[in-house]
């Protein structure tokens, strides 16, 4: 199973439409979304993409975020507050959206802990667990956009620059 991870897209509609582009080129099978989508907006031009769109709320959220639940179930996306714990592949994986809200979630049973708001690429391996963040995708670090697609087979994970 690939997964596409995006983080911090803060309502980039121009980021998004070339995101939604390289997660259906690369044919993944479901897309995290690590938060600050920021509008409802941004969810209608995600609901594009050919693989379901979960993810978590991030603190950019916060002031829109019945607008975004309301999109969300309209869209048929699923997002929550974080942390959201999830099982697929075999993989324990947890999603938050700042890496502080890991504290007091993250247990041994979590293979991979994935997250946004730092606005830059992680790609480390602690303790026998993979940290990944993609980066961010908002284009206010010019040049530096980017999203993840993350094999949860091998546990490799390619980021894509756009």
């Amino acid at each position: 199973m690939r997964i596409g991870v995006v983080s911090d897209t803060h309502n980039n509609l121009k980021n998004v439409a070339r995101i939604v582009e390289l997660f259906n080129d690369a044919g993944v099978d479901r897309v995290i979304h690590t938060g600050d989508i920021t509008r409802p907006g941004t969810l209608e031009h995600f609901a594009t993409l050919e693989a379901p769109l979960l993810g978590v709320y991030g603190n950019n959220d916060m002031g829109e975020r019945r607008e975004l639940e309301a999109a969300a179930r309209r869209l048929g996306c699923e997002f929550v507050l974080p942390p959201l714990d999830l099982f697929w592949h075999g993989r324990r994986l947890l999603v938050v959206h700042d890496p502080l809200e890991f504290d007091g979630q993250l247990t041994a049973g979590h293979e991979i802990a994935l997250h946004g708001h730092t606005h830059r690429r992680r790609l480390e391996w602690i303790e026998g667990r993979l940290w990944f963040n993609p980066g961010e995708s908002a284009g206010h670090m010019r040049g530096l956009n980017a999203v993840g697609v993350l094999d949860l087979e091998t546990l490799e994970a390619d980021i894509m620059h756009f």
